[in-house]
């Protein structure tokens, strides 16, 4: 069983890993694209650009749900195509994600 379960958190991490670095391209395209600086992307956000930087870097991090609702929007997506991951605001007792799809 303890196999079974390594095996699934390596599959989750892959495809984490995946949705990031695909995230991280589109940012980048989007970017450069417009020809806009990270300073300005972040403005358009309404996010930091320390969370720029690292959704560009493509780490394997997914972007907390309401990062992820404000690049859909700025990268014109619909709701819900940014996979993001809801772990991370469990533990901060923050409401669920207004404009996340329900799945």
């Amino acid at each position: 069983m303890p196999q079974l379960t390594q095996a699934l958190v390596m599959r989750h991490a892959s495809a984490m890993s995946e949705d990031s670095e695909r995230l991280a391209r589109a940012l980048i395209r989007f970017r450069e694209a417009d020809s806009i600086s990270e300073r300005e992307l972040a403005h358009r956000t309404g996010l930091s650009r320390a969370t720029i930087r690292l959704h560009e870097s493509g780490d394997g991090r997914l972007p907390l749900p309401f990062a992820a609702r404000r690049f859909e929007e700025v990268l014109g997506l619909p709701p819900g195509s940014i996979p993001a991951d809801e772990r991370e605001t469990r533990h901060l007792g923050l409401p669920p994600d207004p404009g996340a799809a329900a799945g």
